[in-house]
């Protein structure tokens, strides 16, 4: 049996593999290879790392955690998990099952783009969520912003400070005359017309035969966890209005005993340097658990073991 099973060896996960690997528990990494920034080239906004390649920072984190004697890691997709408290247990597509003290979910998600004829392919290239992690390099150029909801707003209303800033309403939503207001005070223009595709590097082909040309586009995903094993361990899920994920207290435990969740899949957020900070979080804390638990159950335990010698 495992101390800790971590599933998911993205950033979240290698980051709570570390502490524990470093408190000397033997734990298990099982990922399936789907880091949610594949699609990027270079990551920015974490420290001493920015505009490197994030598959190189990843790689970079699995060999120093594999250095690590108590550690191994397992490239497969776990299908379900179930069990409580000291006695875990998951179930993988490949190789079979394995049992843990505490289970880590650093799942992440998968984001769901609009269905808009062009955009998936230049996803984390020219088109992006986050202008704190690609914004800058957009030189202030132009942006535009392609609205799916209202909540494209915030987008629309914070992206001016990179560059000047058109949002493209694509039929989505109606900005009322607050917004309107909203959107003039910060100079981001209002596009009314539909987008029929994406074209060259960050070209919008309007229905109307009209071409809009930005240095770079920004749209909300749908962002979703693509495994539902906080559903089969009976997770409390927190209802964001983005998305629901999965709902921790401050150490990153959540509503089971025993079973941490860090990173994107624990917050409606999508950051590298986020995503390691929580994991160190509920590495720790998890570890901790480990230690003081094991404690008070001796303690409760002590009393009825002298209750039943007498």
């Amino acid at each position: 049996m495992f101390d800790a099973i971590i599933i998911g060896g993205s950033y979240a996960g290698l980051s709570a593999a570390l502490q524990l690997a470093r408190a000397r528990q033997r734990i298990l990494v099982i990922d399936a290879g789907q880091r949610r920034n594949r699609f990027a080239t270079t990551a920015h906004g974490f420290l001493t790392q920015d505009g490197r390649a994030p598959g190189e920072i990843a790689q970079d984190a699995r060999d120093q955690l594999m250095r690590y004697p108590d550690v191994e890691w397992l490239d497969d997709r776990v299908e379900q998990a179930q069990g409580r408290q000291d006695d875990f247990t998951v179930t993988t597509a490949r190789s079979g099952a394995f049992s843990a003290r505490r289970l880590l979910l650093a799942l992440g998600v998968a984001d769901d783009l609009p269905d808009v004829a062009g955009l998936q392919e230049r996803w984390g290239q020219s088109v992006f969520h986050c202008p704190y992690c690609h914004g800058y390099e957009l030189d202030q150029g132009r942006i535009g912003v392609i609205a799916t909801s209202h909540h494209s707003m915030h987008q629309a209303l914070l992206l001016p400070d990179w560059g000047p800033t058109t949002l493209v309403l694509n039929g989505s939503f109606e900005p009322d005359e607050e917004q309107r207001a909203q959107l003039a005070e910060r100079g981001t223009e209002i596009e009314t017309g539909k987008i029929k595709r994406v074209e060259g590097r960050a070209d919008l082909l309007m229905e109307d035969g009209r071409v809009l040309s930005f240095a770079g586009l920004f749209v909300l995903p749908q962002p979703r966890i693509v495994v539902p094993l906080a559903n089969q361990l009976g997770c409390d899920l927190k209802d964001d209005e983005l998305y629901p994920f999965i709902k921790t207290a401050f150490t990153q435990e959540t509503s089971v005993p025993g079973v941490f969740a860090c990173g994107d899949a624990a917050r409606a957020a999508g950051s590298v340097a986020v995503a390691v900070g929580d994991g160190n979080v509920a590495g720790a804390a998890l570890h901790q658990s480990l230690v003081f638990r094991a404690r008070e159950t001796g303690r409760q335990a002590e009393p009825q073991a002298k209750a039943a010698a007498g």
